[in-house]
């Protein structure tokens, strides 16, 4: 058995295979950051995300979406000049938008409870057998990238969501033949 192909030989990202992607995520707080973080990867590598997760944490206040909600355009040219973050107006002001969106959310349930009625709160468990076949975005993740805009998202297109919905484990796309499938699947009910 080995991990998926692209979780590649760096520590960092076989650390990330091996203990985050996939395991599902019920903190609201948790998912509205991995949200964000995909939306800020959008046109780039993963990897450069990750290794800026922890500047990305402190420039946006550990992603505290009642914090980051009432930010303006002071916060804006602050983030802008930040060389550890990825410094795109668009992207840091879409957060800002995102976070005001999360918290419209959270006055009528968590948000948790919302993405995953998605999936009726189970995670869908792929049976893939090569990176082939995985895909780049699904019919689901259009719903939910359709509905998230709707409600006041950005930066959320179905290629997006399908990344997050992987990420916090929504859905096990591990290869069968990789250990982290079975290991994601047998955590997947629990929540």
């Amino acid at each position: 058995m080995q991990r998926c192909p692209w979780s590649g030989t760096d520590p960092l990202y076989v650390a990330y295979h091996d203990h985050e992607w996939g395991v599902p995520e019920r903190d609201s707080r948790t998912l509205w950051e991995m949200l964000m973080l995909e939306g800020f990867q959008a046109g780039l590598s993963w990897y450069t995300i990750l290794k800026k997760r922890d500047n990305f944490r402190a420039a946006f206040a550990g992603f505290d979406p009642a914090v980051v909600a009432g930010w303006g355009a002071a916060e804006v040219e602050r983030l802008l000049a930040d060389p550890g973050i990825v410094r795109h107006r668009g992207k840091i002001e879409g957060t800002i938008l995102s976070a005001q969106a999360y918290l419209r959310v959270e006055e009528k349930q968590p948000f948790s409870d919302w993405i995953w009625a998605y999936v009726q709160g189970q995670p869908i468990q792929n049976r893939l057998g090569s990176m082939g076949e995985v895909q780049a975005q699904t019919p689901l993740a259009a719903q939910i990238s359709k509905d998230l805009k709707k409600a006041g998202f950005k930066f959320c297109g179905p290629t997006i969501v399908y990344a997050f919905m992987q990420a916090v484990g929504m859905v096990n796309d591990h290869l069968v033949t990789c250990p982290r499938h079975a290991e994601v699947a047998a955590i997947g009910g629990k929540g």
